[in-house]
């Protein structure tokens, strides 16, 4: 019975609701446009696996191990994710509408293009991923680790990025519209031709960050926002006094 269930995921059967399939599925599985909606996969290991195109549309992968793995395509709207093990994993272009990814690691993740609106991403770890032309509008990225991170063209409108870790991200050309980013760490962030307009950078460290071209019409900002001398935040702020 087991070994005939593995094979109807396998060639992508509907399993919407399925029990738990933590055992079924092993590392290396190729899940390629399976349908796995609401299925609970607490825990398992999805290690490289292909889930290229796949259906996990509200599914509980708390704790997965899905480091490598292929999840391009893959609509995963309103899956929790918290606390899974992402690293280096393929989700271009994945839908990740209000997806729960709390704690999750996703270190080096390639995300460009990934739809993120809304997700939860609370102290996310996504040193170094890639979110290229990322839609991550009203995402919560409080806490969020996003060191050396490329977010270039990325849509974050509304997003809250409180607190956030961002030394060194790449926001080239992003959209910031009205972002909260009080008391983020932005050193040496690239924010070259950003649109920061009504943005919170109350408290946010910008020091060393490029802002040549940035938009930052309306921004908010306190005697905690730390920029360089002279820089485009400093002579717009002179400017508004």
């Amino acid at each position: 019975m087991k070994k005939a269930l593995l094979l109807t995921i396998l060639f992508g059967v509907l399993l919407v609701g399925c029990a738990d399939l933590k055992y079924e599925i092993k590392p290396g599985a190729n899940l390629f446009e399976a349908n796995l909606s609401g299925t609970y996969l607490i825990e398992a290991d999805l290690y490289k696996g292909n889930l290229s195109g796949a259906y996990l549309i509200e599914a509980n992968l708390t704790g997965a191990i899905l480091n490598g793995a292929d999840l391009s395509g893959a609509d995963l709207s309103g899956a929790d994710l918290s606390g899974a093990d992402l690293r280096g994993a393929d989700l271009i272009r994945a839908d990740l509408r209000g997806a729960n990814l709390m704690g999750t690691n996703l270190i080096r993740a390639d995300l460009r293009g990934a739809n993120l609106i809304e997700a939860d991403l609370i102290e996310a770890n996504l040193t170094g991923a890639y979110l290229v032309g990322a839609y991550l509008v009203g995402a919560d990225l409080r806490g969020a680790y996003l060191v050396g991170a490329y977010l270039v063209g990325a849509y974050l409108v509304g997003a809250d990025l409180r607190r956030a870790d961002l030394i060194e991200a790449d926001f080239y050309r992003a959209d910031l519209i009205e972002a909260d980013l009080s008391g983020a760490d932005l050193r040496g962030a690239n924010l070259i031709e950003a649109d920061l307009r009504g943005a919170d950078l109350s408290g946010a460290d910008l020091s060393g960050a490029y802002l040549i071209g940035a938009d930052l019409e309306d921004i908010l900002y306190d005697n905690n926002t730390q920029y360089d001398k002279n820089s485009p935040l400093d002579i717009y702020i002179k400017k508004n006094k």
